[in-house]
């Protein structure tokens, strides 16, 4: 199967099986807040995210393993497949007794920590550790899905996640409605996980019958590799940065606003998470595609799949950007009630970094497949600059200011000093070229964004009235009015949406012909 083959398979598997789960979720989250509370929501929440910190010690290990395994894969070695692979399984044991350790250590202080919640200490620890040892089964019993990953058929991680995932949730959904368990909910939680982490093992076995499952490589196998421990290194301190920017909100929110506004927000950056999640799915297989892209050494070609890929996720920003923006309010809405919907200025700033992400992940894709983690300064300041401007602005304006903090920190590194870094030490290139050809993105994004909120006005709504059927109506008319405005524009200004356009097209035109 081709590299393209692959990515599309990829994208849809996951699109599907993750368009089913954003259907589930969204259905499921009305439901266990209506029966379960605002506060146990927001204490799940709070423990994951502490969980989210544990996670650090991972240390960036998979990331570092996936490059490394590009070559092997391309080559068919597998004698260093096993090899690599044993190694990520003697660093994760290790670090799974690491995370075990802390999480130990962090549950002492649980009587301080949550002194002030109406949940019994019994709880909170059952909720803590059943998700600790959903997490540690990765380390200990399914590690080899990096392979998988690598080898672009993440497609099967999928298929089997989401399924045993939606399940899960289902009947959480009968727990939360008949039964009011929070004991109930959790344990299917943990009940899930060792399922799931027991079949992909097996399915691993019959994908790969000559990999090594339990390896008897002890930790001398870490000296062969100094090259990858030096990447780990690196690594990390990304890892450090991205747990800062994605995972310390609610934390900064339970501390300095309260645990129900935890609920509040994690409804909002559900959407949001789904949606990133969902773009991701989209274009699942594509980083070990660019890995072998780079393996392969075509200039010509990395600078076409490059602009093309920028051209594609910064329609997908914009797309999404000016939808969620009309149609938020009234969708929390209908879907929880007036009392859940935030401030527009929150929206804004959400939104503000579901654009960034969009637009620099075709950046950090091409610069993970070059293996360029050496720029460590740049994470730890990120990290730092996140938490001084989300904990000095959140004591003054909430969660705004806890969320402005994220935004700030991935403006000045994700979106400035990453396409830089790239252009320096991947392509050898100046970054003028980047922001010359991003330009003209820019100018249809304001233009789009201008023309959508003039034309809105006169479409059909009624906004003292909302109802499902006004609200759909209502969104259909915005998604056509980005559609056609933005989607055209960057397809008359942009080469590389162009060319997409174009491609996409004629695969549809080719099955079409094939059909008939």
């Amino acid at each position: 199967m081709s590299r393209v083959s692959k990515s599309l398979k990829n994208a849809k598997v996951g699109v599907f099986f993750f368009i089913l789960s954003i259907f589930v979720q969204f259905f499921s989250r009305k439901i266990f807040l209506d029966n379960l509370g605002d506060e146990f929501i927001g204490l799940e929440t709070t423990l994951r995210s502490i969980l989210s910190f544990l996670n650090l010690a991972e240390l960036g290990i998979g990331t570092a393993i996936g490059f490394t395994l590009y070559k092997p894969i391309f080559d068919k070695n597998h004698k260093e497949i096993n090899k690599i692979i044993a190694l990520l399984g003697v660093l994760y044991k290790k670090i799974g007794y690491v995370i075990f350790g802390v999480g130990f250590l962090i549950s002492i202080f649980f009587p301080l920590i949550f002194e002030q919640t109406p949940f019994s200490l019994t709880l909170i620890y059952y909720v803590f550790y059943s998700l600790l040892i959903s997490v540690l089964l990765s380390y200990f019993v399914n590690y080899h899905i990096s392979l998988l990953g690598a080898d672009q058929k993440g497609y099967i991680v999928q298929q089997y996640f989401q399924t045993f995932n939606i399940s899960r949730v289902i009947l959480q959904v009968i727990v939360a409605l008949y039964f009011k368990s929070f004991y109930l909910y959790i344990t299917l939680e943990l009940l899930f996980s060792i399922m799931y982490s027991i079949v992909v093992r097996y399915k691993i076995k019959q994908e790969y019958p000559w990999l090594i499952i339990n390896s008897s490589q002890k930790t001398e196998i870490i000296k062969e590799y100094p090259e990858i421990i030096i990447k780990i290194k690196q690594v990390f301190f990304h890892k450090m940065s991205a747990f800062v920017k994605n995972g310390t909100d609610n934390l900064l929110i339970y501390a300095l606003v309260n645990l129900q506004s935890v609920a509040f927000f994690g409804n909002y950056q559900l959407i949001f998470l789904k949606l990133i999640g969902l773009v991701k799915m989209a274009f699942a297989g594509t980083g070990s595609a660019v890995g072998n892209l780079i393996a392969e050494d075509d200039e010509e070609n990395i600078k076409k799949v490059l602009w093309e890929l920028i051209a594609i996720q910064f329609f997908i920003a914009g797309f999404f950007s000016i939808i969620i923006y009309h149609t938020m309010d009234a969708f929390i809405l209908l879907w929880l009630g007036e009392k859940y919907i935030l401030s527009d200025t929150i929206l804004l700033l959400m939104i503000a970094n579901f654009f960034m992400i969009q637009i620099s992940s075709p950046i950090e894709r091409f610069k993970n497949a070059y293996g360029l983690y050496s720029d460590t300064w740049a994470a730890i300041t990120e990290a730092l600059i996140n938490l001084a401007i989300s904990f000095t602005f959140g004591i003054i304006f909430g969660i705004s200011g806890i969320v402005l903090g994220t935004v700030v920190s991935l403006f000045l590194i994700a979106v400035l000093w990453k396409p830089y870094f790239l252009y320096k030490n991947g392509f050898k290139k100046s970054v003028f070229l980047y922001w010359k050809g991003l330009l003209p993105m820019m100018l249809v994004f304001a233009v789009s964004v201008f023309t959508i909120n003039f034309v809105k006005d006169f479409f059909i709504y009624d906004s003292e009235n909302i109802n499902l059927i006004n609200w759909i109506l209502y969104a259909l008319q915005v998604t056509i009015a980005v559609t056609f405005t933005y989607g055209t524009l960057l397809y008359l200004f942009v080469p590389g949406f162009k060319v997409f356009c174009l491609r996409v097209t004629n695969l549809l035109v080719n099955k079409t012909h094939k059909k008939s």
